[in-house]
């Protein structure tokens, strides 16, 4: 695939666009005044592989807790501000590294100068976020459509632009996909400004990942998208997992284990959904790039999961540890998921992983 040029923009440590990969991001769903709960939560999504993590700014309390909250913090923070533009300068004043705004809803133009002003100076980038649950009135006539919410974008991108201000990022959100997929399209031709993509209110664990990774996946492979963030009703670290599986499964980064597993079928002679769960369980740990299989056909499954790094095939009560499609040892079922994490080991730690077989 190639990917759309984009204009890099940097946040803290993180570029974003240009020739950066696709970072993942999430946000806290914590109560931002609460520090020890934010500062808690942001270090299981920075452990689980988050780049850049948002929070909530929705009143001075949570302005002011800001401060506290970036203390030693090594990971890019953007506020998310709505409606009060003193918001965004006390936010830009405590340090944070990018804003998530509107320009147009933050109120006059003296007040959306002050904004730019204190960013420019402070070196902050601002995400539009448009939202199709948010759009101004004037542009919903026919309804929520792809071009309203591109001329939305548009409308503030000259804001800001008519200000000399070109460290932007853009995001056109709506739990649509098809909407925000013609949308994305569209903007695409407009502008050079990086894009952050991503299918809002998309729901449960369950049902919101595999709309994201639709949505998500699509406009990767067509080259669009420089920051993702998968949003999931629910604790945010799994919106970190299921943002990396998307970026793996297309290639574009490889980062933790990669784990496959057959369906299972009439062949299958070992408990191959509780064993594919606990290797699943055990691999979120590991943070190198590592492809597992778990297969429960011992005839067949080595060779269909050749690729892989290591795996495991069932037989009758026992099955075979295999790397890269040469069968290691033979096992007891009840041993099998020990002796994988043990090649697993071997393999992170540099080392044949036969020794003493």
């Amino acid at each position: 695939m190639q990917r759309r040029k984009s204009r890099p923009v940097r946040l803290g440590a993180v570029t974003v666009g240009g020739d950066a990969p696709v970072s993942v991001q999430s946000m806290t769903n914590t109560d931002t005044c609460d520090v020890v709960a934010t500062r808690a939560q942001i270090g299981r999504l920075v452990e689980a592989g988050c780049e850049i993590i948002r929070v909530a700014v929705p009143d001075q309390r949570a302005a002011r807790a800001l401060p506290d909250i970036m203390r030693g913090l090594e990971v890019p923070l953007v506020a998310d501000i709505h409606f009060d533009y003193r918001l965004a300068l006390a936010a830009i004043d405590a340090g944070v590294d990018g804003l998530r705004i509107n320009p147009g809803n933050i109120g006059s133009r003296d007040k959306v100068v002050a904004v730019v002003q204190a960013a420019r100076q402070k070196n902050v980038p601002i995400r539009i976020g448009v939202n199709a649950g948010s759009l101004e009135k004037d542009l919903l006539r026919e309804g929520v459509t792809p071009e309203a919410l591109v001329q939305s974008a548009l409308r503030h991108v000259s804001i800001l632009e008519e200000l000399g201000f070109y460290e932007i990022k853009i995001s056109l959100k709506a739990s649509d996909v098809p909407l925000m997929l013609t949308a994305y399209h569209m903007l695409a031709d407009k502008v050079d400004y990086p894009f952050h993509i991503g299918v809002t209110e998309a729901g449960t664990l369950f049902a919101g990942s595999i709309k994201s990774a639709v949505g998500i996946g699509a406009l990767l492979w067509e080259g669009l998208g420089d920051t993702v963030r998968v949003s999931l009703t629910g604790d945010p670290v799994q919106e970190v997992r299921a943002a990396y599986e998307i970026l793996k499964a297309l290639g574009l980064r490889r980062r933790g284990a990669e784990l496959i597993s057959c369906p299972t079928c009439g062949r299958t002679r070992i408990d191959l959904v509780r064993i594919a769960s606990e290797v699943e369980q055990r691999l979120a740990a590991i943070k190198q790039p590592l492809k597992v299989a778990v297969m429960g056909c011992v005839v067949n499954g080595p060779g269909e999961a050749r690729h892989a790094d290591v795996g495991i095939a069932g037989g009758i009560g026992e099955g075979l540890i295999f790397r890269k499609g040469q069968v290691i040892r033979k096992v007891q079922e009840s041993l099998l998921v020990e002796e994988l994490m043990k090649e697993i080991d071997h393999i992170i730690q540099g080392r044949n992983g036969d020794e003493g077989v």
